[in-house]
């Protein structure tokens, strides 16, 4: 779904005052060269300039690391000069290319390469992004002169970089004053330990949040279409499967902010956001294939309204209305009750209604089962059915039986008579 080798979570604004979370789409991430048709024989020249500047990041030395650039290129260079400071106001515990194609045009080429970096104390394990570079020969050597097409677009190259930390949050900001940042940071705060009280297992109980300027400019990091976040709080991006993907080395979280939706929303509503979302970087472990996606957005939701006074008919106003329907005849029978909401109708390019009664419907079936059945089971539900077919193919019925014993007809009919009873 996005040029990032990793699948995304998505927070979605709704009923002018909550968030809620969206799609998940897994895309292959790991560390393995692509390689060219020559092996690679062509790429010596282009790794020393890119080994070079990463080793002048590291060490704090900005000559050394625009030594890399080629003097010529004005405007790149000054960017570059910008990137520089944000970088060196990062903990970055690992920073490293591996070249992967060159295109050689005479004078001039088109390198890709492999970023891997690690910010310490925050990340446990290594990010992986495609930068695509264009050198230039120049003075018997060769420089990077731009940035070429398809490239990935980060945080930092967006403009001059704010970071701010908290106790279990670091925020970083371009356009954003660092007060705001500041209350990001306190929200992160909060969301961290709500989140380790229902998910108790295995995970950094830290987060990464980013704050871009705009929508364009977050859809730029996500490379989707503005217009697929409009409304949009805010996005989770990491890989399904998180440590069982590419042998326990699967990219680390980001929570992206959407300044406009995010910032249209109450106190509370804010911390329903991201406390959503902090559930995805918990569950990311357990989170595979198989998860379906109601429960998985479901759980996040659950999560984030556990503190939240607000009635269920303000959280789920879709999916009241469905009732509503249902109960006075207009509804054409169950309507959306008749089954649990699909992966489908979780997609980008929805109906804004059938998107809202996908999240409600899913954050009432985990409710259902946190209430019924209890929060600790609740949890074994989500790990087992992310365990099915080994974590690739999904088998919901299985999951339910086991855990709960019941089968998904039973499921369906017992939270649809919840639903009717909670909202009607």
């Amino acid at each position: 779904m996005t040029k990032r080798r990793r699948s995304t979570r998505h927070g979605r604004a709704r009923g002018g005052t909550l968030a809620l979370a969206l799609a998940c789409a897994a895309v292959a991430g790991g560390l393995t060269g692509c390689g060219t048709g020559d092996g690679g024989a062509g790429h010596g020249p282009f790794q020393r300039v890119l080994d070079e500047q990463a080793a002048a990041l590291r060490a704090g030395d900005r000559p050394g690391y625009l030594a890399a650039v080629d003097p010529r290129a004005a405007a790149y260079r000054s960017g570059q000069e910008r990137v520089y400071r944000n970088l060196r106001s990062l903990p970055l515990a690992t920073w490293a290319y591996q070249v992967t194609d060159v295109a050689r045009h005479e004078e001039s080429a088109t390198v890709t390469a492999r970023l891997r970096y690690r910010i310490a104390g925050y990340d446990r394990v290594t990010t992986t992004d495609t930068e695509r570079l264009r050198f230039v020969r120049r003075d018997g050597g060769w420089r990077i002169a731009a940035e070429a097409a398809d490239s990935d677009t980060q945080l930092w190259e967006q403009g001059t970089m704010t970071v701010v930390r908290g106790a279990h949050s670091l925020v970083l900001g371009v356009g954003r004053d660092r007060s705001g940042l500041r209350r990001l940071a306190r929200a992160a705060d909060r969301a961290v330990p709500a989140v380790a009280r229902v998910w108790p297992g295995r995970w950094s109980r830290r987060t990464v949040l980013e704050a871009p300027s705009s929508v364009a400019d977050m859809a730029r990091l996500l490379g989707s279409p503005a217009s697929s976040y409009e409304g949009i709080a805010a996005v989770t991006t990491g890989e399904a499967g998180g440590g069982a993907a590419a042998g326990g080395s699967a990219p680390a979280d980001r929570i992206v902010i959407n300044p406009q939706a995010y910032g249209m929303l109450s106190d509370e509503g804010q911390q329903v956001v991201l406390t959503h979302e902090t559930t995805h970087v918990a569950t990311r472990h357990q989170t595979t294939r198989a998860t379906p996606m109601w429960l998985s957005e479901g759980i996040a939701d659950w999560a984030g309204y556990r503190a939240s006074k607000t009635a269920p008919r303000e959280a789920a106003p879709e999916l009241a209305r469905a009732v509503a329907g249902r109960q006075s005849g207009d509804g054409g029978g169950d309507g959306p009750l008749h089954r649990l909401p699909t992966d489908e109708d979780f997609a980008f390019g929805n109906d804004p209604a059938r998107l809202a009664r996908a999240y409600e419907g899913g954050w009432l079936a985990c409710r259902m089962v946190a209430q019924q059945w209890g929060q600790d089971t609740l949890v074994e539900l989500y790990e087992r059915a992310g365990r099915a077919g080994g974590g690739r193919s999904p088998d919901v019925d299985a999951a339910l039986r086991s855990v709960l014993g019941i089968g998904q007809a039973e499921f369906t009919a017992r939270w649809r008579s919840y639903v009717t009873e909670l909202l009607g």
